[in-house]
């Protein structure tokens, strides 16, 4: 199969490309030349600006809806399905069931990226949509190998690790046994965009587990309770701090029970 990934350099992009070494895969990261549409079977686009504490709200529109508005409108005029990486950022602080119709409240520009993305797809022309599948997927708390270039970004995962290798103690936020996510491998991600080849429908959907760690309890997989330091939150994080995530998996599980069946 022939496709074209974006973002291929990031955490979730690598370790997509080597997911998809039994197919044809061209490469597309921001600051290349703009990519080839035409003759693919499938754009997966990963690429973004992925922070969430950034301010420049003028660049990260542009890398993140402007770029993906555009993609998106070569994969309609040459007919060519299109797979998109959303988050779990778009259900703010106020959510807690975490079902794809929730209401939105995004927080930062990061989120609000994401979001109006998603609206984008969601206002197309129904006509549209009967000749090619656009599929796009609300990722959890990602985490796994290959986050060494993220830096704040990073998951917890990573970060508590590199800092117990490092100083031998962990710092996390006061709270943190109250701050709860639903961590994903990033294998699992990566598998749930290929399985989805084969479901045949257009929409958004969840990539989580559906159960939840607290930080606290990441923290303390990696190191003895006597090895971990609470420090105040930033004041930047304060207010767009999500407090509990857990996805709601049933619609993933149901549209890929019936590729499945069919």
């Amino acid at each position: 199969m022939k496709i074209l990934l974006t973002g291929y350099k990031g955490f979730i992009g690598s370790n997509m490309l080597q997911a998809l070494k039994n197919h044809e895969v061209t490469t597309f990261n921001w600051g290349d030349s703009l990519p080839k549409v035409k003759d693919n079977e499938w754009i997966i686009h990963m690429g973004a600006n992925s922070s969430t504490t950034t301010r420049d709200v003028e660049k990260i529109m542009n890398q993140n809806l402007d770029f993906s508005i555009w993609l998106l409108d070569e994969c309609i005029r040459h007919d060519v399905n299109f797979q998109y990486s959303s988050s779990a950022s778009i259900y703010g602080l106020s959510n807690t069931m975490f079902t794809e119709d929730s209401p939105p409240d995004p927080r930062n520009p990061y989120a609000w990226t994401k979001y109006l993305f998603e609206r984008h797809v969601k206002n197309l022309d129904s006509r549209v949509l009967e000749s090619i599948r656009v599929q796009g997927f609300r990722y959890f708390n990602v985490y796994g190998p290959g986050e060494d270039h993220k830096n704040d970004m990073a998951s917890p995962y990573y970060k508590f690790a590199k800092q117990y290798q490092e100083t031998g103690k962990i710092k996390i936020f006061e709270n943190s046994e109250n701050y709860i996510r639903d961590f994903v491998p990033v294998n699992q991600v990566c598998q749930t965009h290929i399985d989805f080849f084969d479901v045949k429908e257009s929409g958004i959907w969840n990539i989580g587990t559906g159960n939840t760690k607290s930080f606290l309890d990441v923290a303390l997989s990696i190191a003895p309770k006597e090895h971990v330091e609470y420090i105040p939150m930033p004041d930047n994080l304060r207010d767009s701090y999500q407090k509990y995530t857990c996805a709601d998996m049933t619609k993933t599980y149901n549209s890929l029970q019936q590729k499945e069946i069919k």
